[in-house]
């Protein structure tokens, strides 16, 4: 397993983990523990994109090296990933703006949905790394610049 992609992993998932621990912590009345949870867990989420974003860049995006009767469900499955994910962050800095700026009432319709839509970013996320690197061997990593300009073939 290469070790780039399973510390990006790894950020995705103590970041989920927090989040979801941080919901409990609010749900208690726990405020102090429930913002560290969530700033630190946000933190880690962080962590994750700036990492993918630089591996992406100076390493490349790795192929889907499964069987190519499931290529066209991979794809799907990781543009709605993708997607959720893009959602996820969005909401995120909106959510964590309003409760720094102590507009609680606007945080609270929000967070909810911040955090359900990160915790099945996650999820998937984690099906993504399973398919490219555990379930099947790893197709090749295709430098950033062919795949923009001639797509993912192995």
């Amino acid at each position: 397993m290469q070790f780039w992609p399973a510390l990006n992993e790894g950020f995705m998932i103590v970041s989920a983990l927090l989040i979801a621990i941080g919901w409990v912590y609010i749900r208690r009345g726990q405020r102090e523990t429930h913002k560290r949870l969530m700033l630190t867990g946000a933190g880690f989420a962080t962590a994750f994109f700036v990492s993918y974003v630089l591996r992406t860049l100076l390493v490349g995006d790795t192929v889907f090296g499964g069987p190519h009767k499931y290529n066209l469900a991979y794809t799907i499955f990781l543009q709605a990933h993708a997607t959720l994910a893009t959602v996820a962050a969005i909401l995120g800095i909106i959510t964590i703006r309003r409760a720094l700026l102590r507009r609680f009432q606007l945080h609270r319709r929000i967070a909810p949905w911040t955090a359900s839509v990160w915790l099945i970013a996650a999820a998937s996320g984690l099906v993504v790394f399973l398919l490219l690197y555990v379930i099947y061997h790893p197709g090749p990593t295709t430098n950033i610049f062919r795949a923009v300009t001639m797509g993912h073939s192995a």
